[in-house]
């Protein structure tokens, strides 16, 4: 690992003189400069799948706030797409999936063109390591299974993600099969992004803190769990981030467990409880409500402050509880990143 990147000291629990940031979604429709390259791309997947414009979108932020990490710019949805099943993006609506909600359609998936398919993004993640500042550390990230599958089966995004909630109640041993083809899928689809350049990997598991409890072992821990092993199995030094959305009291049994370098934080989260109950176990990232910095102000300040102080003095890198939203004044952003960068640590 490069030692003068910040993002990546603090992932390996080391002394910095300032805490790292960047933004979840920090490339995307509140930039303006995002917005006129959409244009031109096409459709949100053209975009994902065209090396140039990813690239571009991709250093777009870092151009404007000089992040200490930049992120790929894909989707979670390119697993399932890359499977084989059928995905568009349709405006007003978001990504609209035909369902996989039996086991015949589960069985129509396929790795067959798997990474075939996803050769645009392993170009993507080739160039960004090139083309990237010598100091940014460089994300590749994927969804978690529980959090894909919901999208799989459900055929679009949900608030209580019942389809697949059912379906893993009703049909325990079908959806299990789903999900161990997303745990290859996703395993691999990683390990392709790390021999591209990427220096970090991040799991996505939006959907997490909707699993009742006796069902979030099974969901959310163990998919992570195998795919963290089968990537560390050729890569044992790369550093994974977890972020298990709405995990509350279960987030030290997700990091024991799972064995992620370290831990995303949603909003819900406080910030003395992180600091006395997570930070001992690993590297904290997080956790600015993402519409606080749409309304800004003093409130705005003064968060980004109290979120500095409680967690500063340890393992911490400065993000948000969940990705930035289309709203968000450009402005905004620039003045949390300057309270980051002036913050003095103890």
């Amino acid at each position: 690992m490069t030692n003068n990147k910040l993002f990546i000291q603090v992932l390996q629990s080391k002394q910095t003189d300032r805490i790292p940031f960047w933004y979840m979604r920090q490339a995307g429709r509140y930039l303006p400069e995002y917005m006129e390259r959409r244009k031109v791309a096409g459709s949100f997947l053209d975009l994902c799948y065209s090396p140039d414009f990813a690239v571009e979108v991709t250093l777009q932020p870092l151009t404007r706030y000089h992040m200490d990490a930049a992120i790929l710019f894909s989707d979670i949805l390119v697993v399932p797409h890359a499977l084989g099943q059928h995905l568009e993006f349709r405006q007003g609506e978001g990504p609209v999936l035909t369902p996989v909600d039996e086991e015949k359609k589960i069985d129509r998936l396929s790795m067959d063109k798997f990474h075939a398919h996803l050769a645009p993004v392993y170009e993507t993640v080739s160039r960004l390591h090139r083309e990237i500042p010598n100091t940014t550390a460089l994300i590749g990230f994927a969804g978690a299974p529980w959090t894909v599958a919901t999208y799989m089966v459900g055929g679009h995004g949900s608030p209580d993600q019942a389809a697949t909630r059912l379906m893993a109640f009703q049909q325990e041993e079908v959806f299990q099969k789903l999900i161990d083809l997303l745990i290859t899928a996703t395993s691999e689809y990683l390990i392709r992004q790390i021999e591209q350049g990427a220096e970090v990997i991040q799991l996505f598991d939006t959907w997490a803190g909707n699993l009742p409890d006796d069902q979030f072992y099974k969901w959310a821990v163990l998919p992570v769990k195998k795919i963290i092993r089968n990537i560390r199995a050729k890569y044992a030094d790369i550093p994974i981030i977890g972020f298990p959305r709405g995990a509350g009291c279960r987030y030290p049994d997700y990091i024991r467990e799972t064995g992620v370098t370290a831990v995303s934080i949603d909003t819900t989260m406080p910030l003395d409880w992180v600091r006395d109950h997570i930070q001992p176990l690993c590297p904290v990232q997080g956790n600015l409500d993402p519409l606080l910095l749409v309304s800004g102000g003093e409130k705005m300040e003064m968060r980004v402050h109290e979120i500095l102080t409680k967690l500063g003095d340890g393992p911490f890198i400065f993000n948000l509880g969940h990705g930035i939203v289309p709203q968000t004044p450009p402005e905004n952003v620039a003045r949390v990143s300057e309270i980051i960068r002036d913050y003095q640590k103890k």
